[in-house]
């Protein structure tokens, strides 16, 4: 039968599982396989595996719940194996790996930070700095532009938007890297001009949170900072 990956740790790790439910309905009881100096945590695998909301909950809930005992190597949702064997054997043949990543995520946490500015403020602030754009939107207003006005006013303020976000979001990662062992960069969807993944250890995590909530406060209510964390370290796995 198919097996469910949820995490690997070191077998030094107490592994109290026994009160957790897994993925699947019913909820599949969780078991350990062990190789070397290595533990995985694992289920049956459900046949018909989605991500629904309940599953995707436990496959979080057992993560924390580890996370709070020990180091632990994170595995994304919807990691399976044909069964305990070839788990086994992915953790003979990856020991070294898997070790040294442990070592390296001991007593860290993720936090996720995403950051958006509100779209007419940014707007306000390049039409007040940007003589050329003032005067082209100026001159759309009025009606006494150019054909090309409003193409050359779009293609301004994106080059503007542009460089104005990816500084920002420089700054903000710059601003945090002292209390940071790692940082992880995404590409901002939507609105977002920011999506970062730090690897904070635990020691360090109030010079990190004051510092983020000190920049948030310095940047403005123009800014929607949100904060996502502590995390299992997902990110640097």
């Amino acid at each position: 039968m198919a097996v469910y990956i949820y995490s690997i740790t070191g077998k030094q790790h107490p592994l109290h599982i026994d009160d957790l439910s897994g993925v699947g309905e019913p909820p599949a009881a969780l078991r350990t396989v062990t190789a070397g100096p290595l533990c995985a945590v694992v289920s049956d695998a459900p046949e018909d595996l989605r991500p629904k909301r309940r599953d995707i909950i436990a496959h979080q809930e057992v993560q924390q719940h580890l996370r709070a005992d020990g180091t632990v190597l994170p595995m994304r949702f919807g990691l399976m194996a044909a069964d305990d064997e070839t788990v086994r054997l992915a953790l003979e043949q990856n020991a070294e790996d898997y070790t040294d990543r442990l070592q390296a995520l001991e007593g860290c946490v993720e936090y996720n930070l995403k950051a958006s500015q509100e779209e007419d403020a940014l707007l306000r602030q390049i039409l007040g700095d940007s003589h050329v754009a003032r005067e082209l939107n100026d001159e759309i207003r009025r009606g006494t532009a150019g054909p090309d006005a409003s193409v050359r006013l779009g293609e301004l303020v994106a080059q503007e938007v542009q460089a104005r976000q990816e500084a920002l979001a420089t700054g903000v990662r710059e601003a945090l890297r002292p209390f940071t062992r790692q940082i992880e960069c995404s590409h901002p969807t939507g609105s977002d001009f920011l999506s970062v993944s730090f690897l904070v250890a635990e020691d360090q995590e109030e010079g990190f949170l004051t510092t983020e909530l000190s920049v948030a406060h310095q940047l403005g209510d123009d800014f929607d900072f949100r904060l996502n964390g502590p995390l299992p370290p997902y990110s640097f796995v």
